[in-house]
């Protein structure tokens, strides 16, 4: 029996989270089955016009090694940016933005995160942020590849956000030993932030200026001392890319939760359990950790 080559390849999209655009296509019709068929011959697959499991995982690994070079033109726009999802691009309302593969982008090392390539859509359902103690986004990375972990986000001092990762990927950010954590359904954010007072003249001689100080850190019942907080811009850059985490992905605008609806400022059972849908921060995952401290996610999602 003859295969529906249209509606084949229509089942795949929807299975894989592809469309006709990565094969230079706008639908589902002959043409772009004969697209399918170039690709293939050219590659040295099997020359069926149908994106299977196979001619998925090939063309997926070839965009996230360029993703840049397939990122969509506007031309009424040229400050358009985006953040990328399983392959897609996700416009994010923010102009300094720069992918792993642009020239200089910052990019998780192989063994550092379990590769999705080629599998059906991750489907994360909760974001968590943490701060880097480092005194750049670009030490951050250094530090995260070093040590064998990962993160899909950086924001910088002077609120770059850098992607190093494809969310589609699991990153090695909020792991735990005593439940599943944010790994498995998360994505992560590392904001730049070197936390100890003793570095705020580094800040200034580089040119960044001064940082706030957060003297009203509470975190697992205590306050902290204080320490050096996000620059306004970092905040601005946080609430784009939780804006464009919601939009593209569809992560709730929600924040983990006391009885009574306020901040829950310590360890949060569904994160725990890997079940909380919505932004967190690491704390929320396990008393050993105290970032982001002083980070009022429900404020910032009224703000939103």
């Amino acid at each position: 029996m003859a295969i529906d080559k249209i509606f084949y390849n229509k089942s795949s999209a929807d299975s894989l989270e592809w469309d006709p655009s990565w094969f230079g296509e706008s639908e589902f019709d002959n043409k772009l089955v004969s697209a399918i068929t170039r690709w293939q011959k050219e590659k040295g697959l099997v020359a069926d016009g149908l994106c299977g499991p196979s001619t998925y995982r090939r063309i997926w690994t070839e965009r996230d090694a360029e993703i840049d070079e397939y990122r969509p033109c506007d031309h009424k726009r040229k400050d358009k940016s985006y953040v990328v999802h399983n392959g897609n691009f996700i416009p994010i309302k923010w102009d300094k933005v720069v992918l792993w593969s642009d020239d200089g982008g910052l990019k998780s090392k192989p063994g550092t995160y379990t590769s999705y390539a080629g599998k059906p859509d991750r489907d994360p359902i909760m974001f968590v942020n943490h701060w880097d103690v480092c005194l750049s986004s670009e030490s951050c990375a250094k530090v995260l590849n070093q040590r064998g972990l990962s993160v899909h986000f950086l924001i910088d001092n002077d609120g770059t956000i850098y992607q190093m990762l494809d969310t589609q990927h699991k990153a090695w950010h909020a792991g735990i030993s005593n439940g599943v954590g944010g790994n498995e359904r998360g994505i992560g954010v590392e904001i730049s932030n070197a936390y100890y007072t003793k570095y705020q003249s580094w800040y200034v001689r580089h040119g960044f200026g001064e940082r706030p100080l957060q003297e009203n850190g509470v975190v697992h019942g205590g306050t902290l001392s204080p320490f050096m907080d996000f620059y306004p811009v970092q905040i601005e850059a946080l609430k784009a890319l939780w804006q464009a985490m919601h939009d593209g992905i569809g992560i709730p605008l929600e924040h983990p939760a006391n009885s009574d609806g306020s901040l829950n400022t310590g360890v949060h059972r569904d994160c725990v359990r890997g079940k909380f849908k919505g932004f967190c921060n690491h704390y929320n995952f396990t008393r050993g950790k105290i970032d982001c401290a002083g980070l009022e996610i429900d404020k910032l999602i009224e703000e939103m």
